[in-house]
């Protein structure tokens, strides 16, 4: 899972990085309501964790505009405003959950994963393409009603590629997608993980294969019969 934080207090945004981080999810921290515009156009998030106290907007307005251009994620809000008004006005623009300042990662982390549970089936399909089937939801990837064992990121090489079926995807996407921003991501460790996909799909009646596209990417191509 990929997490998006907008936070102004760096000290905050920190403790927040290790907290998710310690139970193996992504996430990208920024700032500014800016900041966090320009990362949800450039990456694909599951939930967006949002402070209401930026530096340049308000976090509602923020909210507003998401919902407004039909960003279906989960949100949960982080503020410091504790008056039930306020919260009422979260909620109202769009807001899946509130959780006040101060509070304890173990409850930001349990929040996190009621949402997940909870969210809408729209914007937690079931994947399919060709035989394989991946179920965002419980991150199941399944094929003639077997279960294929992957290892987390490959779950998430396995989703890009499949939402982009018949398409090829560069390599630079998937660097990209596979690493929090700042953290670059070499082309050999894109093609190690292509090949450890492969053969673990090997031997399953997929109905499809992953191609190379030299010198551009990789593309999930389904099978002729």
């Amino acid at each position: 899972m990929r997490i998006l934080l907008i936070e102004d207090s760096s000290r905050l945004r920190d403790l927040l990085c290790e907290a998710v981080r310690s139970v193996g999810w992504k996430i990208d921290a920024f700032a500014t309501a800016q900041e966090g515009r320009l990362a949800i156009e450039g990456a694909n998030y599951d939930l967006l964790l949002l402070d209401l106290g930026l530096p340049d907007e308000d976090g509602i307005d923020v909210l507003k505009s998401l919902r407004s251009a039909k960003f279906q994620m989960p949100v949960l809000v982080l503020t410091a405003r504790s008056a039930i008004d306020e919260r009422i006005a979260g909620l109202d623009a769009g807001a899946d959950d509130y959780l006040a300042k101060p509070f304890h990662n173990g409850e930001l982390i349990a929040r996190i994963r009621a949402l997940m549970r909870r969210a809408p089936l729209a914007a937690m399909p079931t994947l399919e393409f060709a035989a394989l089937q991946l179920d965002i939801a419980s991150r199941r990837v399944t094929c003639a009603g077997g279960e294929i064992a992957l290892a987390p990121s490959e779950k998430d090489l396995l989703e890009l590629l499949m939402r982009n079926g018949g398409k090829v995807v560069s390599k630079a996407k998937i660097e990209h997608a596979f690493s929090e921003f700042g953290d670059e991501r070499s082309s050999n460790a894109v093609e190690l993980a292509i090949s450890r996909l492969r053969k673990k799909l090997e031997g399953h009646p997929t109905g499809s294969s992953i191609e190379t596209v030299r010198g551009v990417g990789y593309m999930m191509r389904e099978e002729s019969t």
